[in-house]
């Protein structure tokens, strides 16, 4: 897959320019139905490729920023991608050099809770603290570090642009378009976007597909300070859902015009991101995660939810309730019933998300959803997920896209590690 076509935030913290965010559209639960995630024929393809072009990949259109942050890009460098949980902090350090990128270094710590919530930073200096800890502790590099974001005052859009010819006439047209689908302040939002094709069309008139990222300038800048404060040098900053994708689309290969679904499931949200091959198409923030599941058990046990998280790292969906030792006959029978109970509410908001998906033009049928994350080494939940969805669901190899350095430890566990591997990963020019 391709990624290097998808947007990343880099050096959003540095830019001026002051655009509106997107406001996240909103999706309508629906009952799951097979047959809306079947493949479907791509359209024929009619335009013609502009006159003044040459044959060929379409050039990316850069802004004098961007081309500032390539200049310092430095492909084959290494990089030390960081993911900023509700409950850990998690960093990998990638070696990008020709070949397959190089994992050398990963590590975890958790988090204290309320520093982060859904996304969103509440406490930076606490923040800045537990990162110097952590930089510390495990001798991370405090430069080439690529921090990833997640959160609902986040959005992605595509859309087209007709007649527009030179550079200047595209970022004004992508600011107005910006402007007019979300109703927040320019100045209150910081924007990216990506020419996905340059084209003309039947008419003759020259047809852009731009792919935007809007984010509320006050949500980024709060993460940057942080950063800075623990004496973090940030290369970029990048949407938690492409990570993903870099990682875990090295796998098994996407079935013919089908598009593939990540799911990065964290302690309290989830990130999802479909690609079709080439291009992130849709992402969004689902408000569920594996701190569902410790609360459900906890309900029915009558205990605290961080008592019933061994009991939820204990159980298996592959085997009957009464093979599960750590619980009696009637216990095991409730805990499984409360799981099951809160994966079918994850699954209605996955097929609420991916029917939104497939209601915009040229969305493809949904292939297969690649799960990531911790919660996502629960035995058996891909098989349970993928009976409520009705589409195959597996759990995703984080080192898919990497091969590991010679110093990981061979019993090191990565399930929660492919986001902050995946901002790690450079792509090759």
């Amino acid at each position: 897959m391709d990624m290097k076509k998808e947007i990343k935030l880099s050096d959003l913290f540095g830019r001026k320019n002051k655009d509106a965010p997107a406001a996240e559209a909103t999706e309508a639960a629906a009952e799951p139905k097979k047959s809306r995630f079947a493949r479907k024929p791509k359209a024929e393809k009619a335009e013609k490729q502009p006159k003044a072009a040459k044959a060929g990949k379409p050039k990316r259109s850069r802004r004098p920023s961007e081309m500032q942050n390539a200049s310092l890009g430095r492909r084959g460098k290494k990089l030390v991608g960081l993911k900023i949980g509700a409950s850990k902090l998690a960093a990998a350090r990638v070696v990008n050099s020709g070949g397959v990128p190089e994992l050398v270094q990963v590590a975890q710590a958790d988090l204290e809770p309320g520093i982060v919530v859904g996304g969103e930073l509440r406490d930076p200096d606490a923040l800045a603290e537990a990162l110097k800890t952590f930089f510390k502790k495990h001798k991370l590099p405090r430069q080439g570090v690529r921090l990833g974001i997640a959160s609902n005052r986040i959005g992605v859009r595509t859309f087209d642009l007709p007649g527009v010819e030179d550079e200047k006439q595209l970022h004004n047209a992508v600011r107005f378009r910006a402007q007019e689908a979300l109703p927040i302040p320019l100045e209150e939002a910081v924007v990216d976007y990506h020419v996905l094709s340059d084209t003309v069309n039947d008419e003759g008139v020259r047809v852009r597909r731009v792919l935007l990222v809007v984010a509320y300038r006050e949500l980024v800048d709060r993460y940057v300070a942080a950063c800075r404060k623990a004496g973090i040098k940030l290369a970029g900053i990048d949407l938690e859902g492409f990570a993903a994708l870099r990682a875990l689309s090295g796998g098994d290969e996407t079935q013919a015009n089908a598009a593939l679904v990540v799911a990065s499931v964290g302690h309290d949200r989830s990130t999802l991101a479909v690609s079709n091959g080439s291009i992130c198409e849709f992402t969004r923030v689902i408000e569920w995660g594996g701190q569902n599941l410790s609360v459900a058990i906890a309900r029915v046990l009558d205990m605290t939810p961080s008592e019933a998280e061994p009991i939820k790292h204990s159980v298996s969906l592959l085997e009957p309730a009464e093979a599960w030792a750590a619980l009696t006959g009637e216990q095991a029978v409730k805990v499984r019933e409360a799981i099951v109970n809160e994966l079918q509410a994850f699954s209605r908001e996955l097929i609420s998300s991916l029917q939104f998906y497939q209601g915009q033009p040229g969305s493809l049928g949904i292939g297969e959803i690649v799960l990531s994350g911790g919660t996502a080494q629960l035995p058996g939940i891909d098989v349970e997920l993928g009976r409520m969805i009705g589409v195959q669901v597996r759990v995703g190899d984080p080192l898919s896209r990497v091969r590991p350095g010679k110093k990981l430890s061979a019993d090191q566990q990565f399930g929660s590690l492919a986001v902050a591997i995946g901002l790690g990963i450079e792509e090759a020019a």
